[in-house]
């Protein structure tokens, strides 16, 4: 069991309550990489005995720090439908509420489709070197993230744009479910970095994925890189939005992610 699995590794303690504990290997600056926090709420729903489709849409709001130790995860279907199922999920540590997400749930069907946006023209994996991690990061060793361009900054260098566009995968390589989709959706540090050129106090505040691919979509990635790709759209007062895609090595968009994070400069 890797560092990613251990982490989603949830003990039931009665009906729509479970019990982990966080990783050394997943720490950040303050408490544990946000992406692995919004894994394993999306984990603790598809635990639920009646969890009614995968996922279609998360809302994951970070309201303080998650401690070093347990944690306790509530669950709870507020509304289940023929097509899609909605959920309440709530992260606590000693009677605290940490983190707070809401969920939708739903059965994907054949229709027509088709995609208007494009992916990012980029170099394949092989020809990028790939990154080291910044300043002591615990958890950036879990992936394997290779900078197509917006790389962290150096030197002082601000920038004038915010995208950064890079190769990521699980380190160890690790086959491609919902939850480590949720994951990468966070990969990317704050955009006011790369644009001020250097590293400040900053934070997601709160994060939604929307879950273009179904089950068999994303296994179909199995334990490659995805391109993933982000920018803000404006800096005011204390707070920036953000947001990404993620694409697969055969060009299906497999999510969207929108984000608003506070900054301090």
């Amino acid at each position: 069991m890797n560092f990613f699995d251990k982490a989603l590794d949830l003990d039931s303690a009665d009906e729509g309550h479970l019990r982990g504990h966080t990783l050394p290997e997943w720490a950040n600056m303050v408490g544990p990489f946000g992406g692995i926090t919004a894994a394993t709420l999306v984990r603790a729903i598809e635990a639920q005995p009646d969890v009614h489709g995968q996922p279609v849409a998360l809302t994951v709001n970070y309201l303080a720090p998650i401690a070093d130790g347990d944690f306790d995860i509530h669950t709870r279907a507020v509304k289940t439908n023929r097509s899609n199922q909605h959920w309440i999920v709530e992260l606590s540590q000693d009677g605290e509420p940490k983190t707070s997400a809401t969920a939708v749930f739903g059965l994907r069907r054949d229709t027509w489709a088709d995609t208007e946006i494009t992916a990012p023209q980029a170099p394949a994996p092989a020809e990028i070197e790939r990154a080291q991690s910044p300043f002591g990061v615990v958890w950036f060793d879990n992936y394997d993230l290779r900078f197509v361009d917006g790389a962290m900054p150096v030197h002082g260098a601000a920038s004038d744009s915010s995208t950064t566009t890079l190769w990521v995968r699980n380190n160890p390589p690790r086959p491609m479910d919902f939850a480590s989709l949720t994951a990468v959706s966070d990969i990317f540090y704050p955009r006011a970095f790369l644009r001020r050129g250097h590293f400040m106090p900053a934070g997601t505040i709160s994060m939604t994925v929307y879950f273009h691919a179904g089950a068999h979509e994303i296994a179909a990635q199995g334990d490659g890189f995805v391109l993933a790709t982000a920018r803000a759209q404006r800096f005011s007062r204390g707070y920036f939005d953000q947001s990404a895609q993620l694409w697969g090595r055969n060009g299906t968009l497999l999510a969207t992610t929108h984000q608003i994070v506070y900054f301090k400069d």
